[in-house]
Order: C-alpha cells, then sequence, then structure tokens
C-alpha cells in the first residue's frame, strides 16, 4: 500500500522548484535544478520495522522486553510479551500501540488493520500520541477505519500537540498542501517540531521551506544547516540536497570535493540523481578525478533506475571497447546492489 505520507510528500515536491543538482554544462559555476527529486521513505507507522509505534524504555525503568524484541525483529515475542503486558495492566497504552504496529504490518501476526485500529483506538484513549498519529493516517487513508479526512486531521493535531514527532510531520505535510500562505507557516512550525526530534525528512523539508522562502524568511544558510542535519540524519533526499548547496556555494562555503563525497555516499545508497551527478563529475573531473570509465558506470546505474542522460552519453562515447566493457560491469554490479 503506499504510504499516506509519501503522497503528502509529493505536494511540498510540486509546489516549488525541484533541486536536485545537474550538471549540465561542467563548466559552469552553479548546478542548476534537474526535473527530479531524491526518492526516499517516510517514516510513519506503515514503514517496515518502524519503531515509531513502540515506546523505548525509560531510562531507570526495568527493562521493556515487548519493545526489545520488537527492536530485534522478535514479532512473535514481542506480542506475546505486549499481551502479558495487557492481561496484567489493562491500561498499558505502550503495550496497546505495540500491538496495533504488529497487526498494521503484519509482523508476527496476519497483517489485520482493523484490529490495529482497535488497539490504537484503545491506546489513544490513554493518550499514546503514537496511536493518535496512526490513527490520524488511517482515517486519512481508510485503512481499518472509515476515511475521514478532517478525522484523520484532527488524531494528528491531538498527536503533535503531545509532542509525536512522526505527526507533526504529516499534520505539516498536509497544511503544505494548501497552498495558503497561513498554512505554509504552520506547516513551517511542524516540520520545525518534528526536525527538533531529528526525524530526517523533515529536516529536509524545513529546508526546502527556507531555500523557497515558504512559511518562513527564505535563508540559504539555514536550509544548508537544516539539509546537512538530514543527511547526518541519513535522508537520501537531504544529502543530496546538502550536496547541491556545497557544489555551488549556497548557503555555505563552495566545496566542491565535499559535494562530491555527499553524492558518491548517496550514490552508493542507490539514489538514481546522485548516481547522475557523480557520473557527471567523473566526465568533468570536478570534485573527483577525471575517470570516464566509472562516469560510465554511475551514468549505467542511474539509466536503470530510469534516469537517462544524453550528455553523459556522448562524453563517455569516445571509451574503447574494454573500457565500455568494464563500464558495463561495474555498472551491473551497482545495479544488482540496488
Amino acid at each position: 500500500m503506499r504510504m499516506r505520507a509519501l503522497a503528502l510528500a509529493a505536494l511540498l515536491i510540486a509546489q516549488g522548484p525541484a533541486h536536485a543538482a545537474s550538471v549540465v554544462d561542467p563548466k559552469a559555476t552553479e548546478v542548476p535544478p534537474a526535473d527530479k527529486k531524491p526518492s526516499r521513505e517516510l517514516p510513519t507507522p506503515y514503514t517496515p520495522n518502524y519503531s515509531g509505534g513502540a515506546v523505548p524504555p525509560v531510562s531507570g525503568q526495568p527493562p521493556d522486553f515487548a519493545y526489545g524484541a520488537y527492536q530485534r525483529g522478535q514479532y512473535v515475542t514481542a506480542f506475546r510479551e505486549a499481551t502479558k503486558r495487557i492481561e496484567a495492566n489493562p491500561k498499558d497504552s505502550a503495550a496497546m500501540t505495540l500491538l496495533g504496529e504488529l497487526y498494521n504490518q503484519g509482523l508476527g501476526v496476519p497483517q489485520n488493520p482493523v484490529k490495529a485500529a482497535d488497539w490504537y483506538k484503545l491506546a489513544a484513549a490513554q493518550k499514546d500520541p503514537a496511536a493518535m498519529s496512526s490513527l490520524g493516517l488511517m482515517a486519512l487513508d481508510g485503512r481499518g477505519v472509515a476515511r475521514d479526512p478532517k478525522a484523520g486531521r484532527r488524531w494528528l493535531e491531538q498527536a503533535a500537540a503531545i509532542g509525536s514527532p512522526a505527526a507533526s510531520y504529516n499534520l505539516g505535510l498536509i497544511l503544505i498542501g494548501t497552498g495558503l500562505p497561513a498554512d505554509e507557516a504552520e506547516a513551517a512550525k511542524q516540520f520545525r517540531k518534528a526536525a527538533d526530534a531529528e526525524l530526517g525528512p523533515a529536516q529536509h523539508d524545513l529546508g526546502v521551506l527556507y531555500l523557497q522562502g515558504r512559511g518562513v524568511p527564505k535563508d540559504p544558510t539555514e536550509a544548508a544547516s537544516w539539509f546537512r542535519r538530514s543527511a547526518d540524519n541519513g535522508d537520501l533526499a537531504g544529502e543530496v540536497e546538502f550536496a547541491i548547496l556545497l557544489f555551488n556555494g549556497t548557503g555555505v562555503p563552495k566545496d566542491e570535493r565535499a559535494a562530491a563525497r555527499y553524492f558518491l555516499h548517496a550514490a552508493k545508497r542507490g539514489n538514481a540523481i546522485a548516481q547522475n551527478r557523480v557520473a557527471r563529475l567523473y566526465a568533468s573531473g570536478r570534485g573527483l578525478p577525471k575517470n570516464l570509465v566509472e562516469a560510465a558506470a554511475w551514468n549505467l546505474a542511474a539509466a536503470g533506475q530510469g534516469l537517462s542522460d544524453a550528455w553523459l552519453d556522448q562524453a563517455v562515447a569516445g571509451l574503447s571497447t574494454e573500457e565500455k566493457a568494464r563500464a558495463e560491469r561495474l555498472g551491473n554490479d551497482r545495479i544488482e546492489a540496488q
């Protein structure tokens, strides 16, 4: 099933220019925008192995065996331990939410959105923010409950108000989709709440708002700071965006070598845009030593994901038969590793 948050994220992308780098002219002083955004998974309760619906043990408290089993992928054990906890304490909201997560994702038990929603409702009645957030997404999607966008938004608002970073982030995505200035300002506030909790996608999207001047004053330096934090938290989109700003010297001192390192790291993680940019950097010798075999290999890897580049095709056309064969082997290895 397509995650609701991913669909909402597309609204943010559609309303402003894309910022993924494209070295159209290797001699250019800036990296102009591309026509695609880096792909990424957003952390919602629909994401496989997402831990946001389970509550980690509080420091100084006895070990939480149910949560620990969930984190280790021992889902049957997690289900058993959570069930035992609820039998001992019918108001154990964390255990209820964990059961909701297991049913929602089909981990250790058959997937059952209706049962997941039932457990989330019980936990939400105990003011569990993760359960409220999950119910909000389910109501928006009509998954396990009747589709009700208004109710979904209310659940997200309640969860955000009591400290759910995921709820704040998803609420921000809803608000940014309206295109209204007041909603954009509120979206920025919600993104900041999630960003302050080190949610990488929220840090990326807040950076986009600062770069575009939507809901916040336009500030490339602030944008770069948030993209950097997003990249440090493993968000591919943030990693690519930060590389672009580094390459162009936008909001940060220009550093093509550092930009190349970020592009290369994202490329190795399977990001097609980064693969294309690494290929162009190898072809032009900017930030990386000029190497047309590597350029051809990364170009093939990007093309394997549907990102073709006529400029690169021409740039590597003069490779020898042996060089082309070597590039194909490298490119195929990278495609298989994705």
